[in-house]
């Protein structure tokens, strides 16, 4: 049996590139590259608890590799050929006490 690898994602961030005649910040698309993150479809209870707080249905959960510090709050992400919104607080354990490479729970929806 081989080790577990994931797939890389795109990670779309917002960067301020100045202000508009209004004063409003100006923002461009920023992909980011993210290596060996997991895939796993959402469970019932997941997808369950994400309609009843948030009125978001979840398709997968991503696990995120230990010593990643990107921001993942409401963050779009593109794997699989589709574009995903993440949904809802990552959920980060601490790395020293998780045995293998993944450290954090990301839950995404469908985006469009």
């Amino acid at each position: 049996m081989g080790r577990i690898k994931g797939i890389p994602i795109v990670l779309i961030d917002k960067q301020v590139i100045g202000n508009d005649s209004f004063g409003h910040p100006k923002t461009v698309d920023v992909e980011i590259v993210v290596e060996n993150v997991l895939i796993a479809p959402a469970t019932t209870e997941d997808i369950t608890n994400q309609i009843n707080l948030t009125g978001k249905k979840v398709v997968y959960t991503l696990a995120i590799p230990k010593g990643d510090v990107h921001n993942w709050t409401n963050k779009e992400v593109r794997f699989l050929g589709q574009r995903w919104r993440t949904v809802g607080e990552p959920l980060e354990g601490l790395e020293h006490l998780i045995p293998l490479g993944w450290n954090k729970k990301v839950q995404v929806e469908r985006n469009g």
